[in-house]
């Protein structure tokens, strides 16, 4: 609830939820046929009340431990670490825990409509978007969303939902789920190369258009005053700088960790999160 700048907006949502085990299910079985990897997300899945349940349905329905993930902080890592490694394999969790180093995380709810003026450069900012090539598609009790981030702004800003969850909702041409790029990328500033704050921060930094989505929607941070406005402009050359710089938004920090002993090094490889330290 600390960490600022949160891709999944924890702690500004009014109305957090779990999903329900049905809803689990059927999520999983719209993605029949599907051949990437299906991960477990939140918010924190080991906060789920029935997080061991919802592991026994992967191991049932995706009986290839290599196609299933999890993200996680590792609030209870310590509570479920058996059942964590008896569904999930090590190189398919990311665990962040959000300690040193802090990492920086991508300031989201910086809507690119409010800081690029030239609408043809944003919308040609957001046809490149890296979450697109890097990220997944989501599935939250309101539908299935072509990305994970306007699943959470569904969530946040109470929109109107996304595609019903039925099988291959996910296997659409873009034309097919322009409706939703439209309505959330816009009020994203995922796209937008710019400096990445500090995850450790005091405040996220919003602008203000989704300041006043934030005020209407009682998000509580906002309530609380942990946000800062940016009301910059910014320009085709603050974009050259940033990106010279080596904006690397989809990287919170320099190496994934997998559990809190292990991470991948350069190759892909599990190694001691403490060796890779030393060598640093």
């Amino acid at each position: 609830m600390q960490c600022a700048n949160c891709t999944r907006f924890v702690g500004h949502h009014s109305k957090p939820f779990f999903m329900d085990l049905d809803m689990v299910r059927k999520a999983i079985d719209s993605l029949e046929g599907y051949e990437g990897n299906i991960g477990l997300m939140g918010g924190e899945p080991t906060l789920h009340p029935k997080f061991p349940e919802i592991c026994d349905i992967f191991k049932e329905m995706i009986p290839d431990k290599g196609h299933r993930q999890l993200w996680s902080n590792g609030y209870k890592w310590k509570e479920y670490e058996d059942k964590i490694y008896d569904t999930f394999c090590p190189e398919n969790i990311v665990y962040n825990d959000h300690s040193s180093p802090a990492g920086a995380h991508q300031p989201l709810l910086i809507a690119a409509d409010d800081i690029i003026e030239d609408k043809a450069l944003m919308w040609r900012l957001i046809g490149s978007c890296w979450i697109q090539y890097r990220w997944s598609a989501s599935i939250t009790p309101k539908g299935g969303f072509f990305c994970e981030v306007a699943a959470a702004m569904d969530h946040l800003f109470d929109g109107p939902g996304g595609y019903p969850v039925e099988k291959r909702w996910w296997d659409k041409n873009p034309e097919e789920f322009v409706d939703q790029v439209k309505r959330h990328c816009p009020m994203c500033g995922a796209a937008i190369p710019m400096p990445r704050p500090s995850s450790g921060a005091a405040s996220d930094m919003v602008s203000k258009s989704n300041a006043l989505r934030m005020e209407k929607a009682k998000a509580p941070k906002y309530l609380q005053g942990k946000v800062n406005i940016f009301d910059k402009k910014i320009t085709e050359e603050d974009i050259q700088k940033a990106v010279k710089k080596g904006w690397t938004p989809w990287s919170h920090r320099d190496f994934k960790q997998c559990t809190p002993e292990l991470c991948l090094d350069e190759n892909n490889q599990l190694v001691n999160i403490n060796d890779r330290k030393r060598e640093k």
